[in-house]
Parts: structure tokens; C-alpha cells; sequence
């Protein structure tokens, strides 16, 4: 390989003549080679179609199919920036993002051109390109593949939206070096060869299948397999068909292939490793005793990454040790340094109050590369020089970093805050609750409460959850929610992730069954009813707190 690796262009370039599988789906496998020359083709026609007075902006509107693939090396070589459009996301609030980032191109299908031509997005009709219309092979034409002239490491790749569970979507910024510099980490953390084969389930419009698994494998030469979209019913049989040996995956989606029925084959695959986000430790192993696969945990999101490095020889549930001094835990009021965790038995802050803090990195300001013509939450991460992830998080005497979820996590009851992400690891592991998001919900007189929304396949009652949480040594009395909404599907973003702020919004008002725990003394579960919820509103009014509910 040459030492050009200043660029994704440069990385395809590479793979000229590189004649092992790079890209694979159900119906056919392509060389490295072809795959750079399918994109060259690509490339030279948003040349011919490029509108040189506007961003040379393409958004791709695809599952994970072979052809967005393909586009994205065509926008890599021709220097545009592929802005990915959530297939999930429909109506006003996807016309508003897709406008917002001024395309000029629209790359999709007849199923993705039916979510958006009723929407306004400021693209005309003659300028979307089906890739599955009889015209579309003919409109490509062989050319030897090359980079613009203007590509550098400083040409704009990716918009990627955030994922919107804690607030508004925005479009975070990707240059091909940062892509460069991901897939460099990553491979090297995530041990990414040229004889692996990475199976991507996760979409393709989103960083965790772009930033950890398509750039690296791209660098190392290793075999990209597609599935359209991630299901757990079919992530076996994927996985025995291209002998993937590489995942990605986020911890809702690991959380539906556990939920699956174990068989006693299931350790009959070719996975070795995987790398994630928001799984917990036990899903980790119970993941390892099944599939025999080895999970990474990471850190990091669409605007920053690699500021932790792994400490494998560290505690199950810490992420790592920080990459450098300037990453830190810090009182977000005071800039101060959180002083380090004291740990109980079982693992729990004693001092939560003093050592949970904002992440920060005072040397990171320079790499953030903003959000699309967003100067309010461009200020909003970088403050003072430093760059603020948004993210909670505490240190141990030893140095272990670890995470304790997004800034808006924290819950505070009886003047005392609680992590909703410690929290829900706990309701993880009961054997029957598929996925679950914790958050805080207005107490009517002062403060919050805990609410949990749990996925599960059984009904509430069965759950036995009083008794399990009785049983969970590691959750404090704070920590017990008052209410829990019960649902077989949790709403979730195009990502898997559940949409937190969606469902505080909704509270215990969500047409879901709820039950809760009105009481004092141990926890006990009743089904809330439509009165209950008015007597409760009615408490809320009574202490003049009516303003407090959404």
C-alpha cells in the first residue's frame, strides 16, 4: 500500500488492482478493484451533473445496499460530501433536515423516492438518480478512476446527522482526513485485517457503520458484507453465509439478538470481535458465552472520537483510560476537575454528587469540525477553548474512565442525583426485558422521579420486577422508578436507539400500559389508570407545578 493515506480517494485508490472481495451482498460479491471502478463511474457522473454554484452536496437515501457503497467512493473521488437521509424519519421534520443541508443531488430508489416527493426539499425532480430505474446502468460510463484535483484532507465527506435521542438532529461535519484518521484508529483498536470479513448490519447513513467499520475496512483491504437492515432473526444466518468474522452494533440492537432463543449451535459461526456502544458488561459476556465473538466497547460520536484508549486489563464496565491530559471529568459550572469516584461493593458512585461531571477535552477545540450552518451548537461544544461532548462521565483512583450517560441523564430525586444510564444497565438484566430507556419524569411538589420504559416479551406481571429489583444489590433506593411504561416495540431513531426524549415527553401520559408505585416502603407495582393520572395532574396543579409537565 502507498503512503498516501491523506484521503478516503486515496485509500480507493489504493485498491486498484486489489482483486480480493471488498464488497459483498446476497447476490454477488465485488473485487476491490471493481469496487473502485463502479465508483469511478459514479464519480465521473456527479462531475457531469455537479451545479458548481451551489455545495457540492449528494444526499443518499438507500438501506444498506451495494449502491451506496458505491456512491460513497464516487463522492469521496469527485470531492462531493454524501449527506445520509434516515429512511425512518418521514414528514415535516425530515423535510426541515434534508433542506437545511442544501443538496443539489438526491441518490435513491423508488422506495426512497416516495418518502420525499411529497416534501419540499429543495431539490428538483430531474435531479434525483434512481439506482434501481432501467436508465441507471446506462447513464454510467467507464473512466479510469482518478481523484479531483481538488480533493485534500480538508474536502467536507460526510454530514452526519445525530441521532436526535436527547434533542434536535444536527449535521455534524466529516472531512476525508478525519474519515482517514478514524479508519487508522480503528483498525488498529478494533484489529481490523485484510483477511477479515466486516458484516454491516447498522445503517450506512450513520458514523458507527462509517467511521468503525467501511473506512477501516477499507484501509486494511478487508471484505465489507451488507445486510439491508440489522435484524436479529437474520444476523446468524448472515453471518454463517459471508463467514464474517467483524461487526458493529449499539447495545439496543445487541440487546434483540440476546433476547433471541438461544440454540445450542449458536457458537457455530466465524465472528471473532465486534465494536459497539451502550452495551453493558453483562451483555458483553453473555455474548461472548454464546456467540464466542469478543465485544470492544467504545466511546466517541459523530463530532469526536479517540479520546480513550482501552485498558483491557481494566474494570468490565470502564471504558478505558483517557487518550492524553486533556481529557477530563469536570464540573460543567466551575471547569473544576471532578474529584476521582469513590466505588461501593457493588460498583456504585458513593460520592455521585462531587465525581460525575461533563467529559471534556481542553485540546479538542481545533478538531471539531463544526456542525452545518449551526453557530448555536457549535458554541455549544466548544466553550472556552475546550471541547464539551455533552456526555457524563467519572474517573477512579486508578484513572479508569467511565461513562454515566448524556448531560440530560441525570435525574434528581430527594435533592440527590441518580444516573439514568446506571439505572437502565440494571433493568438490562432482567433475562425477559429486551431494551430500556430511563429518564425523569416532574415530581407534582419538587424535583423528579425515575421512569423507566422497558421493551418486553412477556407481560408486566410476569416481569416479577419488584422482587428482581429488591434483588439488585448495586441500585440505590433513588434509583427504583416510580413508573415503568411497558410496550413490545420502544420507539427508536434510524440508528436503534431509543428515542429517549420522545418518550419523557410522553411521560406516564403514553397510551402504553404504566404501572407505578404510588406508595413509600418497598417498591410495589400498580396498573395506573386514566384517573390515577388525572388525580395526579391534579397534584400537580394543586402546587402550582402545572408548568413542569410538557
Amino acid at each position: 500500500m502507498s503512503e498516501r493515506l491523506g484521503t478516503i480517494a486515496d485509500l480507493l485508490l489504493d485498491r486498484v488492482g486489489d482483486h480480493r472481495p471488498g464488497l459483498r451482498s446476497r447476490e454477488r460479491t465485488w473485487t476491490w478493484d471493481e469496487v473502485v471502478r463502479d465508483s469511478a463511474a459514479r464519480a465521473d457522473r456527479l462531475r457531469r451533473l455537479r451545479d458548481e454554484s451551489r455545495p457540492f452536496h449528494v444526499g443518499v437515501l438507500l438501506d444498506n445496499v451495494p449502491e451506496f457503497v458505491l456512491w460513497l467512493g464516487a463522492a469521496a473521488l469527485s470531492g462531493a460530501t454524501v449527506v445520509g437521509i434516515n429512511p425512518t424519519r418521514r414528514g415535516a421534520d425530515l423535510e426541515a433536515e434534508v433542506r437545511h443541508t442544501d443538496l443539489q443531488l438526491v441518490v435513491t430508489d423508488a422506495a426512497g423516492l416516495e418518502i420525499l416527493e411529497p416534501l419540499d426539499i429543495g431539490v428538483a425532480r430531474d435531479r434525483f438518480l434512481l439506482v434501481d430505474s432501467p436508465e441507471h446502468a446506462e447513464q454510467l460510463t467507464p473512466v479510469e478512476p482518478v481523484r479531483d484535483p481538488s480533493v485534500s484532507a480538508e474536502t467536507r465527506m460526510l454530514l452526519l446527522f445525530t441521532s436526535g435521542t436527547t434533542g434536535a438532529s444536527k449535521a455534524a461535519i466529516c472531512s476525508q482526513g478525519r474519515l482517514v484518521g478514524l479508519a487508522r484508529q480503528n483498525t488498529e483498536k478494533y484489529r481490523i485485517g485484510r483477511d477479515d470479513v466486516c458484516y454491516c448490519c447498522m445503517p450506512l447513513f450513520h458514523g458507527n457503520a462509517l467511521m468503525a467499520l467501511w473506512a477501516p475496512a477499507l484501509l486494511a483491504g478487508a471484505c465489507v458484507a451488507l445486510a439491508p437492515k440489522f435484524t436479529a432473526s437474520g444476523f446468524l444466518a448472515d453471518v454463517r453465509h459471508y463467514r464474517a468474522t467483524f461487526f458493529t452494533y449499539v447495545g439496543k440492537a445487541l440487546g434483540y439478538l440476546l433476547a433471541q432463543p438461544e440454540r445450542p449451535d449458536d457458537a457455530d459461526n466465524t465472528l471473532t470481535h465486534g465494536f459497539g456502544t451502550e452495551a453493558s458488561p453483562e451483555d458483553q459476556a453473555e455474548f461472548k458465552r454464546r456467540f464466542g465473538a469478543k465485544l470492544y466497547e467504545g466511546y466517541g460520536s459523530s463530532e469526536g472520537a479517540g479520546m480513550i484508549n482501552q485498558a483491557p486489563d481494566g474494570p468490565p464496565s470502564a471504558l478505558g483510560v483517557p487518550a492524553h491530559a486533556g481529557i477530563l471529568v469536570v464540573d460543567p459550572a466551575t471547569r473544576a476537575t471532578c474529584p476521582p469516584a469513590e466505588l461501593d461493593e457493588h460498583g456504585r458512585v458513593r460520592n455521585a454528587e462531587e465525581a460525575i461531571g461533563e467529559i471534556v477535552n481542553t485540546e479538542g477545540a481545533a478538531k471539531f469540525e463544526g456542525y452545518y450552518k449551526n453557530p448555536a451548537a457549535n458554541a455549544e461544544r466548544v466553550r472556552h477553548g475546550w471541547y464539551w461532548t455533552g456526555d457524563l462521565g467519572y474517573t477512579d483512583a486508578a484513572g479508569y474512565l467511565y461513562f454515566a450517560g448524556r448531560s440530560g441523564d441525570w435525574i434528581r430525586v430527594d435533592g440527590e442525583n441518580t444516573s439514568a444510564l446506571l439505572v437502565e444497565r440494571v433493568l438490562r438484566r432482567h433475562p425477559d426485558i429486551v431494551a430500556a430507556g430511563v429518564f425523569a419524569v416532574p415530581d407534582p411538589r419538587s424535583g423528579d422521579q425515575v421512569m423507566a420504559a422497558v421493551e418486553t416479551r412477556v407481560g408486566f406481571e410476569e416481569l416479577r420486577l419488584a422482587e428482581f429489583l429488591a434483588e439488585q444489590e448495586d441500585l440505590g433506593s433513588k434509583g427504583i422508578p416510580r413508573f415503568v411504561r411497558v410496550s413490545q416495540r420502544l420507539p427508536t431513531t434510524g440508528s436503534n436507539k431509543l428515542r429517549k426524549k420522545e418518550m419523557q415527553a410522553d411521560g406516564w401520559r403514553t397510551p402504553d400500559e404504566v404501572h407505578w408505585w404510588p406508595g413509600r416502603g418497598a417498591p410495589e407495582y400498580l396498573r395506573m389508570t386514566d384517573q390515577d393520572k388525572q388525580d395526579l395532574r391534579e397534584q400537580f396543579a394543586a402546587n402550582g407545578r402545572l408548568r413542569f409537565l410538557p
